[in-house]
């Protein structure tokens, strides 16, 4: 009997532990149109769990070969897509945003986002306090973007990325929480986004912005990955 309590426990225990784990953890799965909509199902839909591997082709859009969603958000360039957190955002780290512009002949919904076609319409600036860094995104439970006003029109994915750098001072200790929506960009103008980068490839573990001790000793912070493009 006491050998079968204490396997209860730890099965109790390891339980109670998992949910501390995820509730920590956070995924984006709305735009605003119901969970996994216009968002494409990411691997860690169920866990929560961040991603560290920069190499890896999951920190495109955190989904397997072939993940789509049924439906592509109409959007207006100049507008906002507001992403959903569950939970809200627990860990310190900065927000951004890209978006890759659809070729032709496919569609939000069937295009896979390979190549250099990303590029970046937002960065979250820290704060430095004392050596130490800190972002105004932490604890929210919705966050938005701006299409910028002269991104052409046409079928684009959206990439949203949270770094959590609470344990970042560590190789690979930074966890990117990701998703992309499935927009189409209407009344859109004439600009030429850049610079392209493609995932994986943008980012290095050793970059300064994803390898860094946020606690101490900052003075500064650069987000990894391209300048913004503005339009």
């Amino acid at each position: 009997m006491k050998f079968s309590t204490a396997i209860s426990l730890a099965f109790a225990a390891e339980a109670v532990n998992a949910a501390v784990l995820q509730a920590r953890h956070y995924t984006f799965p709305s735009t605003g149109n119901g969970a996994w909509t216009t968002v494409r199902t990411t691997v860690n839909k169920d866990s929560n769990s961040g991603l560290s591997d920069v190499s890896s082709d999951q920190i495109r859009c955190y989904t397997t070969s072939g993940t789509r969603a049924p439906q592509i958000q109409s959007v207006a360039a100049g507008g906002s897509v507001s992403f959903q957190a569950s939970p809200n955002i627990f860990h310190p780290g900065p927000l951004q945003f890209y978006l890759a512009k659809v070729p032709a002949g496919q569609t939000a919904a069937t295009w896979d986002g390979t190549g250099n076609v990303w590029f970046k319409i937002y960065a979250e600036k820290a704060s430095v306090s004392g050596g130490q860094l800190s972002w105004a995104s932490l604890n929210k439970g919705s966050v938005s973007v701006t299409i910028p006003k002269n991104t052409p029109s046409g079928d684009y994915l959206l990439r949203i990325e949270h770094i959590a750098l609470h344990q970042a001072s560590n190789t690979n200790g930074a966890q990117f929480y990701i998703s992309c929506a499935q927009i189409s960009v209407t009344s859109g103008g004439s600009g030429n986004p850049s610079p392209l980068v493609s995932f994986p490839g943008a980012y290095k573990n050793t970059d300064p912005g994803i390898k860094v001790n946020i606690y101490s000793g900052a003075s500064s912070y650069t987000p990894p990955g391209p300048a913004v493009w503005s339009g």
